[in-house]
């Protein structure tokens, strides 16, 4: 069975990532909602947000209507969302808590500090003032607790957990990232677009490549305007592409077959069966496929593949 160190940093993993890709997701939809256009599209903006991470009832039940103010606060400061950036941060926070004698003294200061000062910016209302500085904060601090731990801790067990949690949590979120914004334009991925409307989405799609921090990767591997189709591939197919739906998963087989069990096979086969389609896929064929229809069939098999590395290395067998 996992030790006890390795489950509470496959989470805290996972919960950093997700504070960080919540904060990813925001600002794409805050960003997006500065330029001009009509409350309607705006507002199916916040609702695609929502959607795409299956809060929607939760919200619904708490704000009713939806509204960037309340899609804001319901994200960022709401306990009582289990996605929310306060709730990820404690989650990790606390994973970290219960096994603090472990860890490298700068991965608890580090997970630590995070969270006091989260309380204290909230507290102070810094998110309400500057909510692209507060989202750039949270991301900061992820990627720092990520190369602390990667800079101190042992490779063992419980580091490869460490990884595995994150790229696991990646490719979740950079799908459902993508998924935002393409389902919403994908019948016209390929129609004619005036002059004005390619302006338009240019600068969301620029918003898209900026939150992934891959708006210069682009750049130097494209060397041209800002395409739908390119930036899809980019964040699917490109292997050299950090947070690309092809690295994630190259990630979490590398780190799985390190830790392989006795019962794992069918586990890592499937994770190798996601891995080789990426590989090996084109865009063509995913368009065929339909994107949203892709992307929704992905989170399916990415959130079932978490759900057997739960049960093959986290959970007891029965007796």
């Amino acid at each position: 069975m996992l030790s006890r160190t390795a489950d509470h940093l496959f989470w805290m993993s996972r919960y950093t990532e997700r504070a960080e890709n919540t904060a990813r997701m925001l600002d794409v939809n805050y960003q997006t909602a500065l330029l001009p256009q009509s409350a309607a599209v705006a507002k199916l903006g916040w609702e695609g947000l929502l959607r795409i991470s299956e809060l929607m009832p939760a919200y619904e039940f708490l704000h009713g209507e939806v509204n960037s103010k309340d899609v804001l606060d319901f994200m960022v400061r709401d306990a009582s969302n289990p996605s929310s950036i306060v709730s990820c941060l404690r989650a990790a926070r606390e994973n970290a808590r219960a096994v603090r004698g472990a860890l490298p003294t700068e991965v608890w200061e580090t997970i630590n500090h995070t969270w006091l000062k989260l309380s204290q910016m909230l507290k102070d209302k810094e998110f309400e003032r500057d909510p692209a500085k507060f989202f750039d904060w949270v991301k900061h601090r992820s990627h720092l607790s990520r190369g602390v731990a990667i800079g101190t801790m042992l490779r063992d067990e419980a580091f490869y957990f460490y990884r595995m949690g994150t790229f696991l949590e990646r490719a979740d979120n950079t799908a459902r990232l993508l998924d935002v914004k393409f389902h919403a334009v994908e019948s016209d991925f390929y129609g004619a677009a005036s002059e004005q409307d390619q302006e338009y989405d240019f600068y969301h799609w620029s918003a898209i490549l900026r939150s992934v921090s891959a708006f210069e990767v682009y750049r130097k591997v494209y060397r041209d305007v800002i395409t739908p189709e390119r930036v899809a591939e980019l964040l699917i197919l490109r292997a050299d592409m950090p947070r690309s739906l092809h690295a994630s998963l190259q990630g979490v087989v590398a780190n799985l077959g390190r830790v392989s069990n006795s019962i794992s096979g069918e586990t890592e086969r499937r994770a190798g069966k996601m891995l080789s389609d990426l590989q090996y896929g084109s865009l063509e064929e995913i368009m065929e496929t339909g994107l949203h229809a892709y992307l929704t069939q992905f989170l399916d098999r990415v959130n079932e593949l978490g759900g057997r590395i739960s049960r093959d290395f986290l959970v007891p067998a029965p007796v």
